[in-house]
């Protein structure tokens, strides 16, 4: 009887910090091929800084999402959110669980440290957020610039949210803080 390979898929979660120069390399690239190029040096700033969900494959990376923290403020209160960035999964890799293992990893984070968890989802993942719980931002989007606060309505039907222990008004303006490149 042939021998067969068993393959081994371990979920692990990191600090940027700790995490080596070649596994952020791994990780860019893995972003750079799964956005098509489509992944800006702005995008990969916003995905560093937080705790990262790896899916590995005898210890090659095929998933990756971050969590990093950012403030909204809506209806007059600052919100501690748990902002979701750079979720991917090699192509040849998809619809096999691991975008579902890279979120069960950060939701987990996300639910023991933060009161909002938001994301900006394009609209082939929508059904894949929202069957993990996570809203849609009915109400108007904006973002906190340096000069004040302006809307960004490009944005609107983007916004997702999965409130932890924030009592929110989704119908109600939710504002990000500011950033270089895309705000949401």
């Amino acid at each position: 009887m042939p021998l067969r390979t068993i393959r081994m898929t371990d979920v692990r979660t990191a600090h940027t910090a700790d995490l080596t120069g070649a596994e952020l390399a791994a990780i860019r690239a893995l972003l750079d091929d799964a956005f098509e190029g489509d992944f800006s040096d702005d995008d990969w700033d916003h995905t560093v800084g937080g705790v990262h969900a790896l899916v590995l494959d005898a210890g090659e990376l095929i998933g990756h999402g971050s969590l990093v923290q950012r403030r909204m403020l809506h209806e007059g209160r600052s919100l501690r959110t748990g902002y979701v960035e750079g979720v991917a999964v090699r192509a040849d890799r998809r619809r096999r669980g691991h975008g579902a293992a890279v979120m069960d990893a950060l939701e987990r984070v996300l639910r023991g440290a933060y009161e909002l968890g938001a994301l900006s989802a394009s609209d082939g993942a929508v059904p894949f957020y929202t069957a993990r719980g996570w809203q849609p931002w009915r109400g108007p989007s904006a973002v906190m610039t340096p000069t004040g606060i302006e809307r960004t309505e490009e944005d609107d039907d983007g916004v997702y949210v999965l409130p932890v222990t924030a009592k929110i008004d989704p119908d109600a303006e939710l504002a990000c803080d500011w950033r270089p490149g895309d705000v949401w």
